[in-house]
């Protein structure tokens, strides 16, 4: 689920803007300051990637992670790479007396991780902060209908994304996704594709930055047919290999469609091809071997 500063999160509100002021505050420095802490960030995590991995968040990884016994030694080392900057480059933050341990951080930051696995020096730099319920949580919500109507009330929900602001989760369903990783649905996967998404310069639209116009077209066309037929088979009562909440959005489209495309490859390339082309064309990844 995408974060909306207009949603009127009672609960979280506060938190928000917090995380809003600090991302605005790093965004707002000189050319000369960003090069400076270019420099001094790539110092630390250099200094950081040249200690021993601990023994103890091996014991998380295969615990939690059951994608990551199935990597190559050498895809098993660049992921816990990845995710140990991840680990401590966020501010983790527990909600509603959750303790945010090292094993939340590495079994949160380690799926993170396998989305950028194909991709170079990518850690997620936009994304300050990660908070962690232990289980679903209820957040104010709003919605407009027809005419205009706005109606105000609560929804339960197991993770969300926020543009330019924390990613936030539910710990039972974080784990639910780690631990069982052939049935399509990874919370944690989702809300660090909005991320992706995000990655544009604007909202959440289906759209992640493309290394080409050629790239850039085919997503369209391959992505607009096959949400339209999502939304006709959803619509039909008809058997779908994704999950009908991706006819929310483009944006609700392409994270549901990362879930399915590491978690159900082989049905994906089967009775979605094109979608899977282009998904492993920009992960630059073919789960297929790591099922």
């Amino acid at each position: 689920m995408i974060g909306n500063p207009e949603s009127g999160m009672d609960q979280l509100q506060w938190r928000i803007r917090l995380h809003y002021n600090w991302f605005f505050f790093y965004s707002s420095r000189s050319a000369g300051s960003i090069m400076i802490f270019k420099w001094l960030k790539n110092r630390r995590r250099r200094k950081l990637l040249a200690q021993p991995f601990p023994d103890s968040w091996l014991t998380y990884l295969k615990q939690n992670v059951h994608f990551y016994r199935r990597l190559s030694e050498t895809q098993q080392r660049k992921l816990q790479n990845i995710l140990r900057v991840i680990v401590a480059e966020k501010n983790w933050e527990g909600c509603k007396g959750f303790v945010v341990t090292e094993e939340v951080k590495v079994t949160i930051a380690a799926q993170a991780a396998l989305l950028v696995l194909g991709m170079q020096e990518e850690y997620f730099d936009r994304v300050q902060s990660i908070l962690v319920y232990p289980t679903v949580y209820i957040a104010a919500e709003k919605t407009m209908g027809p005419g205009g109507v706005v109606t105000e009330g609560n929804s339960a929900r197991e993770g969300e994304a926020w543009y330019r602001g924390p990613v936030i989760f539910s710990w039972d369903d974080v784990l639910r996704g780690g631990r069982h990783d052939h049935d399509g649905r990874n919370v944690v996967l989702h809300e660090f594709a909005h991320q992706l998404d995000m990655l544009n310069g604007r909202f959440a639209d289906g759209i992640p930055p493309m290394a080409s116009e050629q790239q850039y077209e085919q997503w369209q066309k391959v992505f607009h047919s096959e949400y339209n037929r999502l939304v006709h088979d959803c619509r039909n009562h008809k058997r779908s290999l994704l999950d009908c909440y991706g006819t929310t959005n483009l944006a609700e489209f392409f994270a549901v469609a990362t879930e399915c495309f590491f978690e159900r490859s082989r049905q994906m390339k089967q009775s979605h091809p094109a979608l899977y082309e282009i998904l492993a064309n920009y992960y630059h990844q073919n789960p297929i071997e790591y099922h």
